[in-house]
C-alpha cells in the first residue's frame, strides 16, 4: 500500500465522520464548555440549542473539521501506515506493538488536528445570540495572538489526548477485527467493518476523555494558556469547580457518536482503499 493510498482513502474517510458525527460532536462540545448551568445535561442540550437556534446549529462549526479533516484523517492514516513500518519490518503486528503505532500516529496528527479542532469548537461555543461570529472573524481574532498562542492554542493538550487516543483507537479496531477475520476470513463484510470501528472509537474516548475536557476549555479560553504545566492546571481547575465528574461531562455522547463515526471512518477507509487498490495503480 503507497503512501498516495492512504491519504486519499483517510481523505475520504474523514469526510465520512464529520457528516455522520457532527451533531453528537456539538452536544458533547458544549457539555465540557458551557457556562455552569447553562444545561442539565446531554439531553437538554440537544432540546435547547433545537428549540433555540435550530436543527441546523448540530452542525455548527463543521465547516472547518470538513475543510480540516481531510488532511487530519489523511495525515493519520498514512502516519499509521509509517508508524507501523517503523515499529516492525513485518506486517502483522502484535496488538502492543499496534497501540505503539497507533500513539506515533496520534502524535504526529496532532499538528493539523489541534487547530482544526479549536475553531470548530469556537464555533460551537456561541449559542445562538446576534453577536455570533461567523468562522472568518473567529479566525481573525484567533490569528491576533499569533501561530504558538492563537492558531495552535492547545496544541500540547491535543499532542497529550492524541497519543493514549490512537493507541486505545486501533488496538481496538484490530483486536475486534482479528476476532472476525478467525471466523469469516481475510475479506470481513461490511457490518464486521462497522462493528470493529465503533469498538474502535469507543475505545479512543475511554482512553482519553479528561485530556479532552481540558483541550476543549482550553482552547476556548479568552486567554491564551501561561507555563509549561497549563494542562495539569486545568485539570485541577476542573476538579476544583465541578470534581472529578467534570473530567467526564459530555462522555455519554462523545460513546453514541463513536459507534456511527468510527464505524463510518473505518468502513469508508477500507472500502475506499479496496477500490482504489483494485481500480487503480497506486
Amino acid at each position: 500500500m503507497t503512501v498516495a493510498l492512504d491519504l486519499i482513502a483517510g481523505s475520504v474517510a474523514g469526510a465520512a465522520q464529520v457528516i455522520v458525527g457532527q451533531p453528537l460532536d456539538t452536544i458533547k462540545t458544549r457539555a465540557q464548555i458551557a457556562p455552569p448551568g447553562m444545561f442539565k445535561g446531554p439531553l437538554d442540550i440537544l432540546v435547547k440549542t433545537v428549540r433555540k437556534e435550530g436543527i441546523l446549529a448540530l452542525y455548527k462549526g463543521m465547516t472547518s473539521p470538513l475543510i480540516g479533516i481531510a488532511g487530519v484523517n489523511s495525515l493519520l492514516f498514512a502516519s499509521y501506515a509509517v508508524s507501523k513500518r517503523i515499529v516492525s519490518p513485518f506486517p502483522n503486528l502484535s496488538l502492543p506493538e499496534i497501540a505503539l503505532a497507533g500513539g506515533m500516529a496520534g502524535f504526529g496528527n496532532a499538528i493539523l488536528a489541534s487547530p482544526v479542532e479549536l475553531f470548530k469548537i469556537r464555533m460551537q461555543g456561541q449559542y445562538g445570540s446576534p453577536d455570533d461570529k461567523r468562522l472568518r472573524a473567529v479566525f481573525r481574532e484567533v490569528a491576533k495572538d499569533g501561530l504558538r498562542r492563537g492558531i495552535m492554542r492547545g496544541y500540547w493538550a491535543t499532542v497529550a489526548r492524541e497519543i493514549p487516543a490512537y493507541a486505545g483507537f486501533y488496538t481496538g479496531f484490530e483486536y475486534v477485527k482479528r476476532k472476525f477475520q478467525k471466523k469469516y476470513g481475510q475479506q470481513l463484510p461490511v457490518w464486521a467493518l462497522l462493528t470493529s470501528g465503533s469498538f474502535g472509537g469507543i475505545s479512543y474516548w475511554l482512553c482519553c476523555y479528561p485530556l479532552d475536557v481540558v483541550k476543549s476549555r482550553v482552547q476556548l479560553a479568552k486567554e491564551p494558556p501561561r507555563g509549561l504545566d497549563y494542562i495539569t492546571s486545568e485539570m485541577r481547575a476542573v476538579i476544583r469547580t465541578d470534581g472529578v465528574r467534570g473530567l467526564f461531562k459530555g462522555l455519554s455522547p462523545s460513546l453514541l457518536r463513536s459507534i456511527p463515526a468510527a464505524a463510518a471512518t473505518f468502513a469508508t477507509f477500507e472500502l475506499t482503499k479496496d477500490f482504489l487498490e483494485k481500480h487503480t495503480n497506486l
